[in-house]
């Protein structure tokens, strides 16, 4: 699959290049409209020319397809896990999976935001998680009770002996006073909120 995605992106930017290398060339006046007149006055007389140009507008036509079709499986194999139960087929949405991983780690005081990517392969299931943790905290035995507790809740939850592969990468470390100032900003707008006389 590899191979085939580099020939395709080696192809895609040959053709590409080609493209806009005659335009340029157009533009600059480095091929004259005599030169163009004549190529496609024997492209035109010669029969063997006409059908290589075919074939390879032909052949352009049928790769673009294909790679279309071969994306457009990827995505949509890669938004849902599927597996059989005895009475038929199963799929859960990825984002459903990312939804709980949230709701779970609400329970670490240790972590002040997180957002989890799931992504779903042949080799497995790969979560990555963006967290913001606060600073009075041990950074590896906090990323590694994440880790431990993702992994078990998933595999818990979807059943499956797939591996899952845990990433945890920290973007902000955040200190409790900012905690603790947008708290207070909280409850001075609902403060301000429900200020007046309640009428019945």
């Amino acid at each position: 699959m590899r191979f085939l995605s580099g020939l395709t992106l080696f192809f895609y930017t040959f053709v590409f290049l080609l493209v806009g290398g005659f335009f340029v060339a157009l533009a600059a006046n480095l091929i004259t409209q005599e030169a163009v007149i004549a190529t496609l006055g024997v492209i035109f007389d010669t029969v063997n020319a006409r059908l290589c140009l075919g074939i390879t507008g032909a052949l352009l036509i049928f790769i673009s397809i294909l790679v279309m079709q071969i994306a457009l499986g990827k995505l949509s194999r890669e938004k849902t896990i599927a597996f059989e139960n005895p009475d038929g087929q199963v799929t859960i949405s990825l984002s459903a999976i990312e939804d709980f991983i949230k709701r779970t780690l609400k329970q670490l005081p240790e972590v002040k935001e997180l957002r989890p990517y799931v992504k779903a392969t042949k080799k497995g299931i790969t979560i990555t998680n963006r967290v913001t943790l606060f600073s009075d905290i041990s950074i590896p035995e906090t990323t590694e009770k994440i880790q431990n507790l993702v992994k078990a809740r998933v595999q818990d939850m979807l059943g499956v002996e797939e591996p899952i592969n845990i990433k945890v990468h920290v973007v902000k470390i955040a200190h409790k006073e900012e905690l603790a100032k947008n708290v207070k900003k909280e409850d001075k707008v609902q403060q301000s909120q429900f200020r007046g006389n309640i009428e019945y």
